[in-house]
């Protein structure tokens, strides 16, 4: 992923340095169970620990020779340890390397990632709170619906990231896997014995069955994961994006000093990160259609997936990681107008409280159909500047069911407010 969307805690973890030196990590665990149970000599193992080094620049010179990447990581370990060295990567074929190593930085990249949607849990439930109460319209269809409350709308996005968060848990729990079965997955080379103590040793879990590969399916599902995470934090954007357009205003970017929002424009302020964080997700999407095509690998192996894995992993991670973390930002500096939310009810000319109006009526006997029937026409005829209550007011049929503290009532929005207060506790 380019820097400008890379955070350096995340972007260090799927560096070649680091994917190495979890690689040797492996190696170093494998050759310590080895000489425990007695497989290589305890000297050896303790050699390897101790002098085991990789040089980047070094691995990239016999990889031009070997053309195998894990050829010439194993070999630049051995020549570094010296006579011992013959004994580093006994019995492992490369994916037992690969793929194990693979899971302890997902495991890394998914401990980053989670600081990250916590920040924005915590952002989305300082807003929930704080406008808990304030009044806006809702919308359908992108028209007025009901009224309803900012801190509610918050609160459904809070809910899918709770839900969010959830999923990606239980895909970083489904990657932990330590994979060392050999060349097609028959521990022809060594005992499971040996996979299920690198495992504990390491903190991970066995594969229940592999192939040479650790299945793929598991990978699918990470991939996935990030992309609904990346969905939700599209669906707030596109949210905040027509609460920012100029005819709606209720909510604006944080805006600093020295900032321009066009060159030929002084006066634009654009909902910037809302749309950066738009098209991030659709990368997001991306990655997971790759992942899933991952799955289907010919027999025991190829490496079709390999060339999509080094680059949709970590660019998913770093992606996934830098929009969460810039929604963060949007929120903690989003400007709600209150005020302008409040002109926008009263720009519907009460219409966006018909649906009480109607039950009101029912509630005192009038026949649904008639009540409809009624409310509509009332609504359809109003003119630029006139109120739905003060037809209510003048209408024969209405005055006789409904008293004018009655009609006044329903267009306070109290009856919203009350509802939405209990439903908020649920997040």
């Amino acid at each position: 992923m380019i820097e400008r969307y890379t955070r350096p805690e995340m972007g260090l973890l799927w560096d070649s340095d680091h994917k190495f030196g979890k690689m040797m990590e492996v190696e170093i665990a494998v050759a310590q169970v080895q000489a425990q149970l007695g497989i290589i000599p305890k000297g050896a193992a303790k050699t390897i620990a101790q002098k085991a080094r990789f040089n980047v620049k070094r691995i990239s010179e016999i990889e031009r020779q070997t053309k195998h990447d894990v050829i010439a990581f194993v070999s630049n370990l051995a020549e570094n340890v010296g006579p011992q060295g013959k004994f580093i990567h006994y019995g492992l074929t490369s994916s037992d390397v690969l793929d194990t190593a693979f899971s302890l930085q997902v495991r890394e990249a998914g401990m980053v990632l989670m600081k990250s949607v916590e920040g924005l849990e915590k952002s989305l439930k300082v807003l929930v709170n704080r406008h808990a109460e304030t009044l806006c319209a809702g919308r359908t269809h992108g028209m007025f619906a009901e009224p309803t409350t900012f801190g509610f709308k918050m609160a459904g996005f809070l809910a899918e990231t709770q839900r969010n968060k959830k999923r990606v848990k239980a895909a970083l729990d489904g990657m932990m896997i330590c994979k060392l079965s050999g060349a097609v997955g028959t521990y022809s080379s060594q005992a499971p014995k040996i996979e299920n103590m690198v495992a504990k040793k390491l903190k991970l879990k066995t594969e229940t069955i592999a192939t040479q590969v650790i299945p793929r399916d598991r990978h699918a599902e990470m991939l996935s994961a990030l992309a609904i995470l990346g969905t939700g934090l599209e669906r707030l954007a596109v949210e905040l994006r027509h609460l920012q357009r100029s005819d709606v205003a209720e909510v604006t970017e944080g805006f600093t000093k020295g900032q321009k929002g066009s060159s030929a424009m002084p006066h634009k302020k654009n909902p910037i990160s809302a749309e950066n964080i738009t098209g991030l997700s659709r990368l997001l999407r991306g990655y997971a259609i790759a992942g899933l095509e991952n799955v289907a690998l010919w027999h025991e192996r190829d490496i079709s997936h390999s060339s999509v894995e080094r680059v949709v992993f970590p660019d998913a991670f770093i992606v996934a990681d830098y929009a969460c973390h810039r929604m963060t930002i949007l929120l903690d500096g989003l400007d709600v107008n209150k005020k302008r939310m409040l002109d926008n009810i009263e720009s519907s000319q009460g219409q966006i409280f018909s649906s009480h109006v109607l039950l009101a009526l029912i509630q005192k006997g009038m026949i649904r159909e008639e009540a409809y029937a009624l409310v509509q026409r009332l609504c359809h005829s109003l003119s630029y500047g006139e109120h739905l209550k003060d037809k209510l007011m003048v209408d024969d049929q209405i005055s006789k069911l409904l008293k004018p503290k009655e009609i006044d009532e329903i267009f306070t929005g109290k009856k919203h407010k009350k509802a939405i207060k209990e439903i908020i506790k649920r997040v």
